[in-house]
């Protein structure tokens, strides 16, 4: 059985490592691949209350016959719901759709600076952990000038941080930050998007030494650099490979090949200071 690395937050709390995304899976596929993702030995499940498949993941956890202590469930606030009391109900209708009585994490999902809500935001996650309602709370796609503005205002640190991290786009100086405040990082589209970096001559050349595939050897390398990573697939023979890839050890020299991929200009998402939503 693949054991995966359990990783501690600041406020006493744990996760797993590695985990299963469900960015872009419709409602009904959710409730089958969540599913078949617990059953290969996912723990650590990430939804959204804007990827609309909340319901799915509840109703797929509820049939895995799992203790739901045993699982480490993630959503997210939508931008629409940011401000103190909508982000409030916006938990209580995600946890509705999730069948629970709490999350252990929740994240609101952009800063989205432009609405200046963000802070009011963090003020109610903050609430929502004190009710019992969200195990621990982190943000998502925050600009560093956002991340310090809710930690200066209410002294409360998130415990992680989901950003976009790939080989092609490291998000450095960013980890740095969030390793002096003791939060951890989770990367979103931690294959990157579209294949390209599957097919990158590097990667390939260590997967063929291991007798792994391209993206066993990426989730690889963000566990071995200290990422909690989230791959999505709806392959039920990918989802047990990526799984797999907790016990792939890279060498120090394959890590610094991959972490020699890094581009200034390798972003694919929405830029937090200015997504435009």
């Amino acid at each position: 059985m693949t054991t995966v690395p359990i990783q501690p937050f600041h406020d006493g709390a744990t996760v797993p490592q590695l985990g299963y995304g469900v960015w872009q899976v419709e409602d009904e596929v959710a409730a089958d691949v969540v599913r078949q993702a617990i059953d290969a030995g996912y723990r650590h499940i990430d939804t959204a209350a804007g990827y609309q498949n909340e319901g799915g993941v509840g109703r797929a956890v509820k049939a895995s016959g799992i203790a739901r202590e045993e699982l480490f469930i993630t959503t997210k606030l939508a931008n629409g719901d940011q401000g103190f009391d909508s982000a409030k109900q916006a938990l209580e209708t995600s946890l509705g759709k999730l069948e629970m009585d709490y999350v252990d994490l929740y994240l609101i999902h952009w800063a989205s600076p432009q609405r200046g809500t963000y802070l009011e935001s963090w003020k109610a996650l903050i609430e929502l952990q004190k009710e019992g309602k969200a195990k621990s709370i982190g943000v998502s796609n925050f600009p560093i000038e956002q991340l310090e503005e809710i930690i200066a205002e209410t002294g409360v640190v998130p415990v992680m941080h989901q950003i976009e991290l790939h080989p092609e786009f490291q998000q450095s100086a960013l980890r740095d930050y969030h390793a002096d405040k003791k939060i951890l990082t989770e990367a979103w589209s931690p294959l990157g998007q579209g294949g390209d970096i599957l097919q990158n001559p590097v990667i390939t050349a260590i997967a063929e030494a291991h007798g792994a595939d391209a993206g066993q050897v990426i989730i690889a390398w963000h566990l071995a650099i200290g990422n909690v990573v989230i791959p999505k697939s709806v392959t039920p023979e990918r989802i047990v490979s990526n799984f797999a890839a907790a016990q792939l050890e890279l060498t120090p020299e394959e890590i610094e090949k991959i972490n020699a991929l890094d581009r200034a200009d390798g972003r694919i998402g929405a830029d937090p200071a200015n997504p435009g939503f």
